[in-house]
């Protein structure tokens, strides 16, 4: 580890020496000449090497009275960065509107053949009022289900963790083991494997769930006493659950619209399978794009709190006023176009996931095992890169959040903190986005669960053979996806923001949260070697 982040911070700078003039917290300097690996441990507290030479820019500054979010973390020449993806998603939403406008009022026009419940439809070829029940349906079951595991994220830290883990494994097997005797092999097969590597990953995940509920404890507790966590979270689920409504009422309303066959919508022309695959395809694409920027702003928002508290807790003048409202001022601002960015390549990789699971589901409806387990492999690596994009994304979000950076600096300068300080291995050790990740699953589950349930006993005529079944699995996997994972933003953001503000200065950790550092090393040694590496 070189420990070229040692510089960052100001190590002759007091604390508590009288009140100074409020100086704002700003972005460390970069100074990659510097090394200082001349450490020795002994007991709770460790020894300095040579001193090191004073840092380019003002050092953060922790002990400071401030006043708003924005005198604490100030910009100096604030700009809208990443201007080209904001607009583009402005214009993308705006496409979406117009799509769901037309595609709504054609199917307005023919509701009476469409049927106005489950079973009264005369259509026999495309998707139908029925659906449009079956997608309420997802949405409150994924709705409940994300809000009862927000709660226990919230009230039962370290028991959330196993359960997490023991569900996932149970469900996976017993979806399986149901698909199996169903005769649906393919889709069985996929499910025993999911269950089988789930239980891989939870032995794995056994030594470092104390850590991981460590950290989630001390997210918890600093959401009780500052910010709003529990009304972003709320206001962000509910964002994405009316969301999601609206794109299931345009999805049916496309097929009702476009569909070729017996269509009454179709007697003045413009019906085709390619204008329907086309029109889903975007809608999808917006779908993701949207769902990931509102997720990403609920992340950077909390992020801005956690930081303000991380920082600035312990001055004397305590926590800046307005830090939420502040922090969600700036994401959707002059952060807009860097969020809309981060998000615009997280919806990419997720279509091409989607893609994937529609194609699996279609192999194993069809009984081809080889073909299902080709696309469930391949849909595992495009989730490895997801995954991968996604933990890059998110620590840069909490960097956006304080300094209002552009996306790809704030993407570079924080993963070269992090691995200055030997972070990412605390990263790695935590269990956390793990964790809200098999969460999610779960629900997202037992919504394609759900949906294929229904299917198979309101038996719909427009799925008398099947066809839509893949594709309606696949998008009520999406939405409990989804909705579960903007629920539970809140939870990882804070352990996350924590993280990157340790790689940006461990100092305020020692100095300004002595309890929760310490704490902290007699749970989990490598911390301190890592952040004073």
């Amino acid at each position: 580890m070189s420990g070229q982040a040692a510089s960052y911070y100001n190590q002759n700078e007091g604390v508590g020496e009288g009140q100074p003039r409020l100086q704002p917290q700003q972005q460390p300097a970069y100074n990659p000449n510097i090394s200082n690996g001349n450490y020795q441990y002994a007991d709770a507290g460790y020894q300095r090497g040579p001193e090191n030479k004073e840092p380019h820019e003002p050092p953060p500054t922790y002990n400071q009275a401030v006043y708003g979010f924005d005198d604490a973390f100030k910009i100096e020449k604030p700009k809208f960065n990443d201007i080209w993806a904001g607009l583009l998603l402005i214009a993308v939403f705006l496409g979406y509107v117009a799509v769901s406008g037309v595609a709504i009022y054609r199917y307005s026009k023919y509701k009476s053949f469409n049927g106005g419940g489950i079973y009264d439809s005369s259509n026999t070829f495309s998707l139908d009022t029925n659906t449009l029940v079956l997608f309420i349906f997802v949405l409150c079951v994924a709705l409940v289900l994300s809000w009862l595991y927000f709660l226990g994220a919230r009230h039962f830290p370290k028991l959330f963790i196993w359960v997490t883990g023991i569900l996932n494994i149970v469900f996976a097997l017993a979806t399986g083991i149901y698909y199996i005797v169903k005769k649906q092999y393919g889709g069985g097969i996929v499910f025993l494997l999911f269950g089988v590597f789930a239980i891989i990953c939870f032995i794995s995940w056994i030594p470092r769930i104390p850590f991981t509920a460590f950290m989630l404890e001390t997210s918890i507790d600093v959401s009780r006493k500052y910010g709003h966590l529990l009304l972003v979270s709320a206001i962000g689920g509910l964002v994405a659950v009316a969301f999601s409504a609206w794109f299931s009422v345009t999805l049916v309303s496309i097929y009702v619209a476009y569909e070729p066959g017996d269509n009454p919508a179709c007697r003045d022309g413009g019906c085709s399978t390619g204008r329907v695959i086309g029109l889903v395809v975007y809608i999808t694409f917006a779908m993701y794009w949207f769902s990931e920027w509102l997720k990403n702003t609920v992340h950077t928002t909390i992020a801005g709190v956690y930081g303000t508290w991380y920082f600035w807790s312990n001055s004397p003048e305590g926590m800046p006023k307005g830090a939420t409202r502040g922090a969600f001022k700036r994401a959707t601002t002059h952060s807009f176009g860097s969020i809309s960015f981060g998000s615009l390549i997280i919806a990419i990789i997720n279509m091409l996931r989607q893609a994937c699971s529609v194609a699996q589901r279609h192999e194993a409806a069809e009984g081809s095992i080889v073909g299902s387990i080709g696309f469930w492999v391949l849909g595992c690596f495009i989730s490895m890169l997801d995954w991968l994009v996604t933990f890059f994304n998110r620590y840069a979000f909490c960097h956006i959040a304080l300094y209002g950076k552009p996306y790809i600096q704030s993407a570079k300068d924080t993963w070269t903190m992090m691995k200055d300080r030997g972070v990412d291995a605390l990263v790695n050790d935590c269990l956390m986005g793990p964790v809200l990740t098999m969460g999610s699953v779960f629900v997202s589950y037992v919504c394609a669960l759900l949906a294929y349930l229904y299917l198979q006993y309101t038996h719909p005529a427009y799925n008398s053979g099947g066809e839509f079944t893949p594709v309606i699995m696949a998008f009520a996997f999406v939405t409990g996806l989804q909705i579960c994972q903007i629920f539970m933003t809140p939870v990882g953001s804070g352990i996350e923001t924590i993280f990157a503000a340790m790689a940006w200065d461990p100092q305020v950790m020692i100095q300004s949260h002595p309890d929760l550092y310490y704490r902290l090393i007699n749970l989990y040694p490598k911390v301190q070697q890592a952040i004073h590496a």
